[in-house]
């Protein structure tokens, strides 16, 4: 289970980060910043991925609560333009900015941290072994859940209320159906294909 022994080793605000959204075909990449109040940490945070949806999205309520929360989001646009890796780094960016406050020590999920002014550290397999961390990545992954359903109701038939953009059977054989929509990433190579075969069979 993530402890509270990293945040233990620096002074002033830590931040943790993560994301959610670097493997899907749809969608963007959204990144939350948690600042953990050590007296009001919610029981049961963990890798958001061992979580329920119904789990997350009561644990994001209450670190709305009793956090310091930021979101940063990276748009389709972006990411076909920066790449998934660049534009992840730009909504990590955003979202500890959004805290409007000056990090002491921002904790990263992963292998390596944006280029930015903020003393940081990158920690492999974060989001299980630091609360902070672990805390981004439900707020993350939640939001970007939600915000997955509420396109699924303006692009029907990709099943994004399930799937949440991710290249499941079902989405891809809609996408070879009906072909790409405005928030596919064209720079995937599936997405890509499939508009190429979609294009080719209507010519």
């Amino acid at each position: 289970m993530p402890d509270y022994s990293n945040e233990a080793q620096h002074v002033g605000p830590v931040v943790g980060v993560d994301e959610a959204g670097r493997g899907p075909l749809a969608g963007p990449v959204v990144a939350a910043a948690v600042v953990l109040d050590a007296d009001c940490i919610p029981e049961g945070l963990n890798d958001s991925k061992v979580l329920t949806a119904a789990r997350r999205a009561e644990l994001c309520a209450r670190l709305l609560d009793c956090a310091r929360v930021g979101v940063g989001i990276a748009s389709v646009e972006e990411i076909d333009s920066l790449n998934i890796l660049w534009a992840t780094m730009l909504a990590m960016t955003r979202a500890v900015e959004a805290l409007d406050l000056v990090p002491g020590m921002v904790l990263v999920d992963g292998n390596r941290c944006p280029k930015w002014q903020f003393s940081s550290r990158a920690i492999i397999g974060g989001d299980a072994l630091c609360l902070s961390i672990s805390a981004a990545s439900i707020v993350a992954k939640h939001r970007r859940d939600c915000m997955m359903r509420d396109y699924d109701a303006v692009y029907p038939g990709y099943g994004w209320a399930s799937n949440k953009g991710y290249g499941a059977k079902t989405h891809q054989e809609a996408l070879a159906r009906l072909g790409p929509t405005p928030l596919h990433r064209r720079s995937f190579a599936p997405v890509r294909q499939a508009e190429l075969a979609l294009g080719v069979a209507q010519g």
